[in-house]
């Protein structure tokens, strides 16, 4: 049965930033397509400095990682930071290699594995005052192409999500914003912000069998708004 090639009984997951937000969602989502799953915040790991490989190495078993971790830190282009420049690609991009490097090799060892990443509008488009942010969801959809390149003849499959506008803490700053908010809620053919919720479908159908033959993708879960 079709249906049945969407559960993920018997699998481990391990999801980076998973204790709120997006991440949480996710988490609930694959735990709820029967995976057990490794919620993985800062407290369990800090992406910036951990040693990755040996984490993921430690692990009795790997068979999805979705790396969701991520920070943005806002200011005009000629103010930022080398500080906010470095944590911000060290964190969105830099772990998300790694634990996908560490990861790969055991999915690769045993024949299968999927990995998503996510990624964001921002890897289409250039966003204002969020260049270290930009750069960074570019190059996330660069590596996920790279990595399936590699990989998808292994058996790993390599994709990712790009969530829309969506409600959550990095976008507080943002919906706060009284002039940026309606406009880009106007710009939405949905005719509203994502939440995290909106994910969970997606990222079940990238972890599970369903998705066996898909390598390489981004999928939008963006309300429309790429399609405006």
């Amino acid at each position: 049965m079709i249906l049945d090639s969407f559960r993920l009984d018997g699998r481990v997951a391990l999801v980076t930033g998973g204790n709120r937000g997006l991440g949480r969602a996710c988490a609930d989502a694959l735990a709820e397509a029967g995976a057990s799953v490794i919620a993985a915040g800062s407290r369990e790991l800090d992406l910036a400095t951990a040693d990755l490989h040996a984490y993921v190495s430690e692990l009795d078993q790997i068979d999805i990682l979705v790396n969701n971790a991520g920070i943005i830190r806002r200011a005009p282009a000629a103010e930022v930071t080398a500080g906010d420049w470095n944590d911000v690609l060290t964190v969105n991009l830099d772990a998300a290699f790694r634990l996908s490097q560490a990861a790969g090799r055991r999915m690769i060892a045993q024949g299968h594995g999927k990995i998503i990443n996510i990624a964001s509008m921002l890897s289409f488009q250039g966003g204002i005052r969020v260049p270290a942010y930009t750069a960074s969801k570019h190059a996330i959809l660069g590596l996920t192409r790279a990595l399936a390149n590699e990989w998808a003849g292994l058996g790993v499959n390599v994709n990712a999500i790009a969530p829309g506008y969506m409600e959550t803490d990095n976008t507080a700053e943002l919906r706060a914003d009284p002039t940026r908010a309606p406009a880009i809620t106007d710009r939405i053919p949905a005719g509203r912000w994502g939440t995290p919720d909106d994910l969970k479908g997606a990222v079940v159908f990238l972890a599970s069998d369903a998705a066996r033959y898909i390598h390489g993708t981004v999928l939008p879960v963006d309300g429309g708004w790429l399609a405006r």
